[in-house]
This record gives C-alpha cells, structure tokens and sequence, in this order.
C-alpha cells in the first residue's frame, strides 16, 4: 500500500486510563529526514518505494499523524539494577499506534517525541547519536536472524539537547510486535490494580497466546510466563552466541514477547573477554556479558512475582524451572552450527568451553575467530586462524584444532558443505562500537554516506561483501572499551 493508504489502530490505549496517558508529541521546527527502512516499509505492507516519500520527515518528526494514530505514554514501573523503581513510564516516546499487514500487527512507537507524565526530570528528547545507535542496532539483531524490535525512519533536527554535552535532536520511530514489558505486570501488581493486571495478561495472550485467550485468568498466567521464559531463554542464548551484550537488563527493558529492547549502552564482543561491561555506569557488572543469563532468569523471577496474584507459588517455580534447560538447549544448537558440527555428542560441551577459554586467554577476536574457523579445512599450519592468536597461545591452538579435527570425523559430511553451513552461522560484519561512532560523527557533521553503507552491510552480514573489507576488520586498540552511557 501507499503511504496515504496507511490508517492506524489503537487496541492498547484502548485499554483504560490505568495503562497510560494520551500525550500529544512536541514536533521539531526544521526536521531533517535522515534515513528510511525499505525492508521495515515491506514488513509493514507498505511499498518500499515510499521510502522517497518526504512526508517522513514530519511524520518522524511528529508534526503530522498518520490517520487514526493515537499518541499515548503507556505507564509501567520495573527493577533497575535490581532496584524497584515506581516512577517509570514512556518518558520520551509515544506509542502512536497499530499497522496491520496480513495476520501481523504491528505497533510505530515514537522516541524523541518531547515530555510525558513520565518525564521525571528528562526533557522527553532523544539525540541523534542515541538514535542512530538504536536504528543500527536493530538491524544489526535481525540480520542475524535475532529477536528485535528495528526502526522504520530517523528524523534529525537543530534543535540542541543537553547530554553529557550539547548535541542535536533526533526522533525514531520503533517498530514492534509488542511493547509490553515486564514492568507493565510489576506496575499494576504493586499498586494492587488486579482488574488491570487481569486485563493485561489476557491482553497479551488474545495477541499472542490464542489458545489461551478463553481460560481462566490463573491458567492465562501460567500460560504467558512459560511463554515468556521460552522466549527470553533463547533470546539470551542468540546473544551469548553471537556475542552481543545488552548493557541494562533492568525489568523495563525487558519485551515480554521476547524481542530484544530498548537499545542504550550495547556493544559487541571485540575480544573475547567474558567479564565485558558495555555501559560505563555498571560499575558492579550487573549486566557484564557473561551475567546476562543469570539476570534474565532473575528478571523472570521479577515478572513470576508480579503474577502471583493469580498463580501459585509451586506453579511459577515450576515455569521458571524450564529456563536453564532452555537456554543450555538454545545456546548448544546455536554453538554446534558456529563449530560446523551437524550430530551431538556428550563432548561438545566441553570442546566449546575448552575453546572459549583459549580464546579469554588469547584476548582473540571473537567475530574473526569464528569466521576464520568457517574457512578452516584441517590445513597445517592454521595461518589464518594463528594469526588470531598471540604466539603464546599456538601450542594451545594446536592441542584443541587437534580435538577438534577427531570431531569432525566423526561427524562426517564433506568439507565444502561444512564449511558454506558455517559461513551461514558466523557473521563477517557485526556492529562494533567503534564504527558506530565512526558513522555517528558522519552524521553530525552532515555526511549520512557511512550510515548508508554500514546499515546496508548488516542486512546481510554473512555475505563476503569483497568491497567492504575494511568494514570487517578488528577495531584498533582506542576502538575498544569504548565509554557507552544510559543515553547513548
């Protein structure tokens, strides 16, 4: 469909006072279309041709609603850093409204879009950096085949915003199955709003859980936290795998359909180093790398309390119980497809440990490792992937690529097959922070080349793209460890 065809429901603000507020959006005076998703017009139902359409510059901008679009700040509460915080809320975006396309509803959530009742302090803006960083992102997820809200559209403008220093605004406009999280059940749980709580949990299962829509409300529940934890299970496993590091799982942050959400402080292995923290006000590493597994179940946790009301105690144990086999279960398939291995054996475990572990030791690049691995056919020596690994290390990659070889065998398959079914499960071009950065001064300096380029190379990251190599390599050492904050 057209862009002038485009009309919007609003079954979620249609849902009562207690779930929000309708806010109007405070618009830009100059907007400044940035860049437009075709492959999000597509999953939306409307013709990626409409990308040129410049009427998104005040959509984006929140100067014109689509037809039928209802602006509402949805309130809910939830854990940050393990804190209950009752005064959260859509503090600077606006849920506008519902695009159906097919059996797929789909909501357009706009960020930026100025104050709410749930601004606290903020001044309800997002910068530029902020937005390109979260329009990258979810591009980046997708293409790899992970769970995640994208973008449709980013919208500049001149208008200054105060962070750690002075920046320019820019909105985003969020596309997602779902924005219901964890801390929409804390928010009416603690406040003792059962009768919403209620109409919530049956909300999200009408959407999501069918099956269950009829049932009484205890078994609705039972049925939308084994959902959830199935779904954040192997949400966690695809993150680990790949190697990517949300940086604030607080309960807010948390989809309840499984979607990875709300971008801020993200980051990407470099080298591997399990301990990793992205965002520079972790200073406890809550949300290190290798703790997000554990916080995701203390999350579930979080959200299993919240539907107590309704469900036993012995019931919600026995939910949460099925994370750990879920994720281990997840996260394996996920490793043996980067090994190129096809059967499973009692042994795989430990192979993989024993090379994460060389690879901690070595400081090696997690991406290239893995992609280097994907051209390995048993060559002696393993030049390209001893180049990976300091000299010290080479006797260790020999002793495990000697394991490895024996496992293979016994695998079977020839090794051309192996090889391309790798190629297809270890990324080349992943979203470093480092060019993140690198697109981000392009842009502020007016110059949206490099965010062409970079957000077209991880639509497909699995591809060779021969012409782009640059955009592959390792960061330099002043490219790591990059200082990321809550607003970036």
């Amino acid at each position: 469909m057209k862009l002038s065809d485009v009309s919007l429901s609003h079954h979620y603000a249609s849902l009562g006072d207690a779930f929000g507020t309708p806010v109007s959006p405070t618009p830009f005076a100059h907007p400044k279309l940035i860049h437009v998703n075709p492959a999000v017009l597509e999953q939306l139902g409307i013709d990626p041709a409409e990308a040129d359409n410049p009427a998104w510059a005040e959509i984006g901008a929140g100067a014109k609603l689509l037809p039928g679009s209802r602006p509402f700040a949805m309130k809910y509460t939830g854990h940050q850093f393990g804190v209950y915080n009752p005064e959260l809320g859509d503090g600077r975006a606006l849920l506008l409204g519902e695009v159906q396309n097919g059996e797929h509803s789909w909501e357009l959530h706009l960020k930026g879009a100025g104050k709410t009742p749930y601004s606290r302090f903020g001044d309800g803006r997002a910068v530029l950096r902020s937005t390109i960083r979260e329009y990258l992102a979810g591009e980046a997820l997708h293409g790899l085949g992970i769970r995640t809200t994208r973008a449709l559209c980013i919208v500049g403008s001149d208008e200054p915003v105060t962070r750690e220093r002075i920046e320019s605004g820019a909105m985003l406009i969020r596309v997602a199955e779902s924005h219901v999280r964890f801390g929409h059940f804390e928010y009416f749980f603690y406040t003792r709003q059962l009768e919403a709580l209620q109409k919530l949990i049956g909300y999200v299962c009408e959407r999501f859980l069918p099956e269950a829509k009829s049932l009484p409300v205890a078994e609705q529940a039972e049925a939308l936290l084994h959902f959830t934890v199935a779904r954040t299970a192997e949400l966690v496993a695809a993150w680990q795998a790949v190697g990517f590091a949300h940086g604030v799982l607080n309960t807010d942050n948390m989809s309840i359909i499984g979607d990875t959400f709300d971008f801020g402080p993200y980051g990407f292995l470099d080298d591997y180093e399990p301990e990793f923290i992205c965002n520079h006000s972790d200073h406890t590493g809550r949300y290190a790398f290798e703790q997000q597994p554990g916080v995701a179940l203390w999350n579930l946790n979080a959200l299993a309390h919240s539907l107590s009301a309704f469900v036993s105690a012995e019931t919600l144990k026995d939910c949460l119980e099925e994370f750990q086999p879920r994720l281990v279960d997840a996260y394996a398939a996920q490793m043996r497809a980067k090994l190129g291995l096809e059967q499973k054996e009692d042994g795989d475990q430990q192979l993989c440990a024993d090379l994460l572990q060389l690879l901690a030791d070595a400081r090696a690049d997690y991406t290239l490792f893995f992609r280097a691995l994907a051209h390995y056919r048993g060559e002696r020596p393993a030049a390209a992937l001893q180049e990976l690994i300091p000299e010290a290390q080479h006797d260790a990659l020999e002793a495990w690529l000697h394991h490895y070889d024996q496992r293979l065998a016994r695998d079977g398959g020839d090794s051309r097959s192996r090889n391309r079914a790798m190629l297809a499960a270890n990324p080349k071009f992943i979203l470093r922070n480092y060019l993140a950065q690198r697109v981000i001064e392009a842009a502020e300096d007016g110059d949206y080349r490099p965010l062409r380029t970079l957000f077209t190379l991880l639509q497909s990251p699995f591809d060779e793209h021969p012409e782009h190599e640059t955009w592959a390599a390792a960061p330099p050492e002043s490219g790591k460890h990059m200082p990321i904050s809550c607003s970036s």
